[in-house]
């Protein structure tokens, strides 16, 4: 009996699963060994508990998924991807015939991609089949790769070039592939694989509970939770989905949970792979079609244009996560790297209460609303700290649920003022927004602030954005003296952004 080895990477979901359905289709194998490879040490180091609660929990739920559906279980290994590959091909019962993994150039994806090759070099019948698709509406390689291909630098942009990959009808729709069912046929496990891959097997559920232990994690992981919150975030609110405009959302989030967002809360599930992005476009145009709706960008379909745009550029431009010889970043010359700066702006001690709360939100909870993003990111870089993108970056990819490799970059890219495609760099978020500030911010109670920094919980909406202005009785009356009880102000805000712009407009001259 032959075996397919279908390694899921960034697909964890059965819907619409191009790399599970490829399998399952292939006449080239009688069973198939459905395995998602992970290595605690790198992952433990790399990311903090929120994202890896939300893996495991994926991972978790995928395995329930499949034995439901297939009567066949994920096989969940701990280990080097290189490593394993090697034992499953020398134990020869296993017979295998081909492997099935999803598309990615993610740079780690990239070099274990390479490697398994390597592997396979000498063994001509076994077919590496990389499935496209698997996680973006387009085929990333053939896109960089057609004729007179340009990289997209904004949305009108990326929408001519989405309109030649998929032409809009009479309708005025974009045609989409639809989602693909998930498969009626299934393929049994191979005779005696645990031999092959018992020094390997993860006891997840083990794990996942010794990290619930001090957990403060918002999003469960998994397609059943992603599956949910499609219903409710976007099937059940058709009003809400067509008159959808990402800027205008609440930055604070929903005024009766500082955790949920005003958004759709999709982008963990899309970023593990839980959801597919097929799936949400096509649920989104069944809204649009029953009325008038927002367009791109800040529309729904506007966002995940957005989301394929990055992905195509990080593909197409060399260097996407670096400033060196990145023809989509500007070279400033930030200021040294500073340990005191970095560590009060993760923490959420800066003395900026919104900012303090953005920070602490997402050590909590992984998440942070875009716009939550776009003011510590500013803060941090061309506002008040001076420091360069590439270190608000690493803590993003460390702490964020939904982090990924092009958007992380992409969106630090933006932010920070560096891109073609970012907003004039002169353009700064106040750290102390009021009520018009378009970081849209609730300021009326100020709920968000006095959940995520308690220190400052009883203290007037008038001052809570700007505690230190609180005339000292006040301070003491709701038993927070600024300095003491809470961190004054780190910088003098109007004062440093005064020189970093001009360090900026400096060094822009320099490359002119």
């Amino acid at each position: 009996m032959n075996t397919g080895i279908v390694w899921l990477r960034n697909t964890l979901r059965l819907s619409d699963n191009r790399v599970l359905i490829e399998s399952l289709n292939s006449t080239k194998s009688e069973a198939i060994l459905p395995l998602y490879i992970l290595n605690k040490k790198k992952l433990s180091l790399k990311n903090n508990n929120n994202r890896v609660q939300f893996l495991y929990e994926s991972l978790i739920d995928l395995d329930a998924r499949f034995k439901s559906k297939f009567n066949t279980g994920l096989i969940i290994l701990n280990g080097n991807s290189e490593e394993i590959f090697r034992k499953l091909l020398e134990y020869n019962l296993l017979n295998i015939s081909e492997i099935f993994t999803d598309y990615s150039n993610k740079p780690n994806d990239v070099e274990n991609g390479k490697k398994i090759k390597h592997i396979l070099s000498d063994k001509n019948s076994i077919k590496f089949n990389i499935i496209s698709k698997a996680n973006t509406l387009t085929n990333i390689e053939e896109v960089v790769n057609q004729e007179n291909f340009r990289p997209p630098k904004k949305m009108k942009e990326m929408e001519k070039l989405f309109s030649r990959i998929f032409p809009k009808g009479e309708s005025n729709f974009y045609s989409v592939d639809e989602p693909l069912e998930i498969p009626e046929i299934s393929k049994p496990l191979p005779d005696n694989y645990i031999e092959a891959i018992d020094d390997y097997i993860f006891d997840i559920q083990k794990e996942l509970a010794l990290l619930k232990e001090n957990s403060k994690s918002y999003f469960k992981g998994g397609e059943s939770e992603a599956l949910i919150r499609l219903e409710k975030k976007v099937k059940s609110e058709e009003k809400y989905i067509r008159n959808f405009r990402k800027p205008r959302t609440i930055s604070t989030n929903n005024p009766n949970n500082p955790s949920e967002p005003e958004t759709t809360g999709l982008s963990p599930y899309l970023s593990f792979g839980c959801l597919s992005p097929r799936l949400l476009w096509k649920e989104t145009e069944r809204c649009y079609r029953n009325g008038d709706h927002t367009q791109p960008p800040e529309s729904m379909h506007g966002q995940l244009l957005f989301r394929e745009m990055f992905y195509i550029l990080s593909k197409s431009i060399e260097n996407w996560d670096s400033d060196t010889n990145n023809s989509m970043c500007k070279k400033i010359n930030w200021g040294e790297y500073d340990s005191n700066k970095m560590e009060l702006w993760e923490n959420g001690q800066t003395g900026f209460p919104y900012i303090d709360a953005m920070m602490r939100q997402l050590d909590a909870t992984g998440w942070m609303h875009h716009l939550g993003r776009h003011a510590v990111s500013c803060f941090l870089t061309r506002g008040q700290l001076w420091q360069h993108w590439k270190k608000g970056r690493d803590v993003f990819e460390k702490k964020l649920v939904d982090a990924d490799w092009a958007l992380n970059n992409g969106n630090w890219l933006w932010l920070s003022g560096v891109a073609p495609f970012s907003m004039p760099y002169f353009r700064l978020y106040n750290p102390c927004p009021d009520g018009k500030s378009s970081l849209n911010v609730e300021t009326k109670k100020a709920e968000f602030i006095r959940y995520w920094v308690p220190e400052l919980e009883k203290f007037p909406s008038k001052y809570i954005f700007e505690p230190h202005l609180a005339p000292l009785p006040i301070q003491e009356s709701v038993g927070c003296i600024i300095g003491k009880d809470y961190p004054k102000p780190m910088v003098d805000r109007k004062l440093v952004a005064k020189e970093n712009l001009a360090k900026f407009k400096e060094s822009l001259s320099i490359l002119n």
